[in-house]
C-alpha cells in the first residue's frame, strides 16, 4: 500500500511538472534591434517556447501564437520598444488570445520576408525566440555608394566641363554597374520599391478575435557651347575606391566586455564611424575613396554575410575592427591579423580566431536559412594572392598603429578567421587593444584614443595604396 501511494504521489508530481512547463514559461527579457538590413525581435525565456505563425501580405504583418504563456509586463514592454524610425516595424501588438496562448502581431512598414526560429542557450543567454524581418526588396549597396558620391559633385562641375567631354561620374557609374544593371536588375535582385510618399495609404489592421490587442518636366536651360579642350589634355576618369569596414559583433552579440562593463561592439562601431569619415574625405591619385560599413548601427551581421556584403560592393579592401579580451587581464597591446592557409602562427592567434568564429552562435543565426553550398564556397576559396596582399595591408596598418600605441606582437599574425575569407579582397582584422585590460579599456573609451586609432589605420591604408595601386575594376555586381 505504501509503495502504491508513493507511486501515485510521484505520478502526481510528474503531471504537475509537465503542466508547469506548459503553462509556466517565464520571460527573461525582450529586445528589438532595428536596422536597414532587417529588424529583429527577440523574446528570451527560461524554457523553449512553442509557436505557430501566420504572415499576411496586405497589409504586411506577422501574427505569432506563443503557447504556455500568460500576458505579463515583460511581454507588454515590446509595444514600447519599437522606435519611430525603425525602417521595418510599424508597431507591435500583444494580447491574451486564449487562457494559455499569447498572440503577438508585428505590423510592418513594407513588404517583408520574415524568419521565425529558436536558439538554444549559449553564453549569457537562455532560450531565445527570434523574429527576423527582412525587407522583400533589398537596397543595392554599391548603387547607394555611387549615389552618395554623385550627390557630392559640385553644382558648377557639369557647366564647367567642355561640351562633348565624358563626365567622370558617368564613367564611374558605367565602371561599377554595367548596362545590365542600368536597364534591369540581375537574377536574384529586385527593383527598388516606389517612393512611400506616392504609395497608397495602408488601411488599419482588423482587430483579431479573442481579446483586444494592446506635370510635364521643364525644358532644360540651353548652355552655351564651349570650345573643345586641347587633345593633349584628356579628361580624368573617376574610379571609386571602396574600403569595407567591419565593426565586429553587434546586436545580440556584445563581443568582449571590459572590467568596467565596456562592450566591444560599442567601441569598435565608434572607431569605424571615425574611420569612415576619414576615408570619405580622402582620394588616391585623384580617385575618391568611399567607406562601406557592414553594419553602421547596433545590429548583428552573420560572419558569412559580412564577407558577402564586401563582395557585393566590389570592395578593394576589407578591414574588420575588434577589441577583444583574453583569459588574463595582463594581456595588452594592439594586433593585426591576416588569413592563414597553413594554421595559426601562434597559440594565442588560434585561440582568438576560434573565439571570433563563434560569433554566429551568440549573435543568433537561423541555421535552416543558410545556404550551405554558398557558405562552403566562401570559406574554401581563399587564395595565396589574397593572403599575400592582406599581409602587405596588415604590415602597413600595424606599422602606423605601432607609432601611437603599444603592440601585442611586432608582426602581422595569421589564423583561420572566417570573416577574412573573401577570396578576392585583401582582408585584415585589427585588434585595437585588449578590452579585458583595465588600462586599455580606459583608453578604448577615450575619444582621443579612438581618433588616434582611426588616423593610424587611415595612414596605413594610404601607405598600402601608395605601393599597391587599386586594379582597374572590370567586374559587375
Amino acid at each position: 500500500m505504501k509503495r502504491r501511494a508513493l507511486l501515485q504521489r510521484g505520478a502526481l508530481v510528474l503531471l504537475l511538472g509537465v503542466q508547469h512547463v506548459a503553462r509556466g514559461a517565464g520571460i527573461v527579457a525582450v529586445r528589438v534591434w532595428p536596422a536597414p538590413d532587417y529588424s529583429r525581435v527577440t523574446i528570451e525565456s527560461d524554457v523553449p517556447l512553442v509557436t505557430h505563425q501566420t504572415f499576411v501580405t496586405e497589409p504586411p504583418r506577422l501574427a505569432v501564437d506563443i503557447e504556455g504563456l500568460t500576458l505579463d509586463a515583460s511581454l507588454r514592454e515590446l509595444v514600447g520598444r519599437v522606435q519611430a524610425d525603425d525602417p521595418n516595424i510599424e508597431r507591435i501588438r500583444v494580447g491574451q488570445y486564449s487562457p494559455n496562448v499569447v498572440r503577438l502581431v508585428i505590423d510592418l512598414k513594407r513588404p517583408a520576408k520574415p524568419q521565425v526560429f529558436s536558439l538554444q542557450p549559449v553564453a549569457a543567454y537562455q532560450h531565445r525566440l527570434v523574429f527576423d524581418l527582412y525587407p522583400a526588396v533589398q537596397e543595392d549597396p554599391l548603387q547607394a555608394l555611387i549615389d552618395e558620391r554623385l550627390r557630392e559633385k559640385p553644382p558648377a562641375a557639369a557647366a564647367a566641363a567642355p561640351a562633348g567631354t565624358p563626365d567622370p561620374l558617368d564613367d564611374l557609374i558605367a565602371r561599377h554597374t554595367g548596362p545590365e544593371l542600368r536597364e534591369s536588375p540581375p537574377p536574384g535582385q529586385i527593383k527598388p520599391l516606389p517612393d512611400p510618399a506616392t504609395s497608397t495609404v495602408r488601411p488599419p489592421s482588423p482587430t483579431l478575435p479573442h481579446g483586444t490587442l494592446a506635370g510635364a518636366p521643364e525644358e532644360p536651360p540651353k548652355v552655351a557651347r564651349r570650345p573643345p579642350a586641347p587633345a593633349a589634355a584628356p579628361a580624368r576618369t573617376d574610379r571609386l575606391i571602396i574600403v569595407a569596414l567591419d565593426p565586429g559583433h553587434g546586436g545580440e552579440d556584445p563581443g568582449a566586455i571590459g572590467p568596467s562593463g565596456t562592450r566591444e561592439k560599442d567601441i569598435v562601431l565608434r572607431v569605424a564611424h571615425k574611420l569612415r569619415e576619414r576615408i570619405n574625405a580622402t582620394s588616391v591619385n585623384g580617385n575618391p575613396m568611399r567607406a562601406f560599413m557592414t553594419r553602421d548601427a547596433d545590429f548583428f551581421v552573420p560572419l558569412q554575410v559580412r564577407v558577402q556584403k564586401a563582395q557585393r560592393v566590389q570592395a578593394d579592401l576589407f578591414i574588420s575592427i575588434h577589441a577583444d579580451a583574453f583569459t588574463t587581464p595582463a594581456a595588452r597591446g594592439a594586433s593585426v591579423f591576416a588569413l592563414s592557409e597553413r594554421g595559426a602562427t601562434s597559440t594565442a592567434a588560434r585561440w582568438l580566431a576560434n573565439k571570433e568564429n563563434q560569433a554566429d552562435l551568440i549573435g543568433g543565426v537561423n541555421v535552416k536559412a543558410k545556404d550551405a553550398h554558398v557558405q562552403r564556397m566562401l570559406l574554401d576559396m581563399s587564395t595565396t594572392a589574397q593572403i599575400n596582399d592582406s599581409l602587405k595591408l596588415g604590415s602597413a596598418v600595424l606599422g602606423e598603429i605601432g607609432g601611437m600605441a603599444r603592440l601585442h606582437k611586432p608582426r602581422v599574425e595569421q589564423a583561420g578567421f572566417a570573416v577574412l575569407k573573401a577570396p578576392d579582397i585583401p582582408s585584415v582584422l585589427v585588434e585595437t587593444a585588449f578590452i579585458s585590460n583595465p588600462d586599455e579599456e580606459a583608453k578604448l573609451r577615450s575619444e582621443a584614443y579612438q581618433d588616434d586609432l582611426a588616423d593610424a589605420i587611415m595612414r596605413g591604408i594610404r601607405a598600402y595604396f601608395a605601393k599597391n595601386p587599386p586594379l582597374a575594376r572590370n567586374r559587375t555586381v
